[in-house]
């Protein structure tokens, strides 16, 4: 009588649900005729299909991985000339039937917007996720072949083609023979989802896992050994795709440790994999403590190489010139590259957005990278019929949590990964529309408000993080929250906020204008003039390109000092909007999912006062000037904050992420 009488209450509340389903949560069809060749895009409309008869046919002139779907009379098509397409468009057509599409009469093409479309997982051999708040590594030690049926089926549906199966921090065991006999099992589970998997390689496994006395590049030996190890890996593995490679950065071995360069290290490995028609995917993120800007190293180390690498070497950016923060401007490296492919790095675990904790909806800021790279004339990335490899990689946010990715919201992130990777022009509205409706229902009373939730998500975190251009000003090691005074004795410089931050009395930020690090003479001439003026320069990166004074006029009128302090304002307000939003859709929620996201929504609320008081308590050390009034002030004293400390439980309790 009580299930009746909830059922007759709420009578759109679903029943107990973990999240394990992601958003493929179909339901087996009614049977319907499904004819076509025998491969996994039948298999899945077979079982999944509820429509109307539907045909898949196998045709020429398609590009390898492009489709058309069209339904005419009653009857629905996809056609492809590849297995691969077929796969595709039976996803995509899938993804009509769950969203609830008007399907009675439609025609679509679709291709992809770039020919690699990747996840970098950061897995370690004893099972641990670097920056993983959702478990431990679903690959190693062991794996479980029904988790990898599903992780497959997930990728195929958005596109993914392509998995990174190790820590870019890799280990020489990487290579060894019986982890290569682990990597062949893998392949064969994800092979038929058309995805393939690659590595990510220690520089000096000729060393460690060779016996050799040297990795140097251009030694007969080392490139011998090479030659013969990928020989090895294809026999097991006939599609791998190729190897990433982090070298000289952040103490791992790099061709820099035997004087030759990045070009040197790469071309040696893509002549290992050249015949194989394997890549190398080498990564452009490097810095030193020496250098006087951080944001300006990777650029001066690559652009001198720019036309040296081999054609199936691919530069991994990172987004931002940094490293992965709330917002960056876009890294340089995208307009300045002429010669030489690249692939954009973006980071789906949330390492700088409040792990498994925050909700933080990524597709916007993603967009935004996109929007900023498409609005500068002199460069784009390149299209899909450009004669240079493009590519898409995001660092995975996949652990053994049952939900997969420990936050049920962090899932959207995966989701629009591979949406915006098969197509860079999707709105992020278009994209948490359709994630919702899958994972959740298709009541417009539920996913109206939660879209717009979910896209304002991104500029709430900024707002009560770091605003206004304010970047890495994480506590130590594990970058969750605040400490704007973080230092330890004989620590490198910019491993400390007060680099980033250069907090004085005369203002906040660090000065990249052509008067300081001169950063900005990296991008293009017209923006490099934008950027350089503090009046003309976007005010979402003034204190990243500028030393603002603090009494410095803004557009809204206030000053610097006092903006600073209205957009922490916004920031807890709209991390407490977020949870009293939440608490609204309860009845369209079942009760398992509506409570875990409640609960955290709770700790982002109390993680923004925190945010907020630590910020504007330290700085305003500096500014000497008042917190305005009508604004909240902060709840803490700046005592309190700085001897606040979180204890770290991830790997005690990966589920939970941080707990202070």
């Amino acid at each position: 009588m009580l299930l009746l009488l909830s059922a007759i209450l709420c009578p759109t509340a679903t029943r107990a649900e973990d999240g394990h389903r992601l958003w493929l949560r179909m339901t087996a069809g009614n049977n319907t005729q499904v004819t076509g060749p025998a491969c996994t895009a039948t298999d899945e409309l077979r079982q999944y299909w509820q429509g109307g008869q539907l045909e898949l046919k196998m045709v020429r002139g398609y590009a390898d991985e492009a489709y058309a779907i069209a339904c005419q009379d009653g009857k629905t098509t996809v056609a492809a000339s590849t297995d691969a397409g077929l796969l595709y468009g039976a996803f995509h057509l899938l993804r009509m039937q769950q969203t609830g599409a008007d399907m009675s009469r439609f025609s679509i093409t679709s291709s992809p917007a770039h020919s690699l479309r990747l996840l970098n997982h950061w897995d370690n051999p004893n099972g641990t996720v670097e920056r993983g708040f959702a478990g431990h590594s679903i690959f190693w030690p062991q794996t479980n072949d029904d988790i990898l049926l599903q992780y497959a089926r997930a990728n195929a549906s958005i596109g993914i083609n392509g998995t990174v199966l190790n820590n870019v921090n890799a280990k020489p065991q990487a290579l060894a023979t019986e982890n290569l006999q682990q990597v062949k099992h893998i392949a064969d589970m994800l092979r038929p989802y058309h995805i393939r998997v690659y590595l990510s390689v220690n520089f000096a496994s000729p060393i460690h896992v060779g016996g050799l006395t040297t990795a140097d590049p251009l030694n007969k030996e080392v490139r011998a050994w090479w030659r013969k190890k990928v020989d090895e890996i294809y026999k097991l593995v006939p599609d791998f795709g190729g190897f990433l490679v982090k070298a000289n950065s952040e103490g791992e071995p790099g061709p820099c440790d035997f004087g030759r360069s990045h070009a040197d290290g790469a071309n040696m490995l893509a002549d290992a994999l050249r015949r194989h028609k394997g890549i190398v995917l080498w990564r452009a993120f490097v810095y030193n403590p020496q250098d006087k800007d951080r944001a300006k190293q990777a650029y001066n180390e690559f652009m001198p190489l720019d036309g040296q690498f081999r054609p199936n070497v691919i530069l991994q950016v990172k987004n931002g010139p940094v490293d992965f923060q709330p917002r960056e401007p876009y890294s340089p490296l995208f307009t300045a590259l002429q010669k030489t492919p690249m692939a954009a790095e973006l980071q789906v675990t949330q390492e700088y957005l409040g792990a498994a904790n925050h909700l933080v909806f990524l597709a916007p800021m993603w967009r935004e990278f996109f929007d900023e790279l498409g609005a500068n004339k002199a460069h784009q990335l390149p299209t899909p019929h450009s004669s240079l490899l493009t590519a898409i990689a995001g660092v995975a946010n996949i652990g053994t949590d049952t939900n997969w990715c420990g936050h049920h919201f962090a899932q959207a992130n995966w989701y629009a990964l591979g949406r915006l990777a098969w197509d860079s022009s999707l709105k992020s509205e278009t994209i948490a529309e359709e994630w919702l409706r899958q994972t959740f229902t298709n009541d417009e009373h539920f996913v109206k408000p939660m879209t717009q939730l979910m896209v304002q998500s991104h500029e709430t975190c900024v707002s009560y993080m770091m605003p206004l251009g304010l970047h890495h000003i994480f506590a130590g090691v594990h970058h969750y929250g605040p400490e704007p005074w973080y230092t330890e004795p004989g620590i490198r410089p910019d491993w400390t906020p007060a680099y980033y931050h250069r907090a004085d009395a005369q203002g906040l930020g660090f000065d990249r204008t052509k008067n300081g690090t001169d950063a900005v003479s990296q991008y293009p001439a017209e923006l490099c003039n934008q950027l350089n003026d503090i009046n003309s320069c976007p005010e979402k990166f003034l204190a990243w390109f500028h030393h603002v004074p603090w009494q410095h006029r803004m557009h809204s009128g206030r000053t610097f000092w006092d903006e600073l302090c209205y957009k922490y304002a916004e920031g807890v307000t709209g991390a407490r909007q977020m949870l009293s939003q939440w608490d609204a859709m309860q009845q369209y929620v079942d009760e398992e999912r509506f409570s875990d996201i409640q609960r955290r929504l709770r700790i982002q609320a109390r993680d923004a006062e925190w945010w907020r008081d630590a910020c504007l308590l330290y700085f305003q050390q500096f500014s000497g000037l008042p917190i305005p009034q009508g604004i909240e002030h902060p709840v803490h004293n700046l005592d309190e904050m700085m001897q606040f400390k979180i204890r770290i439980t991830m790997y005690e309790n990966p589920a939970h992420g941080y707990t202070k």
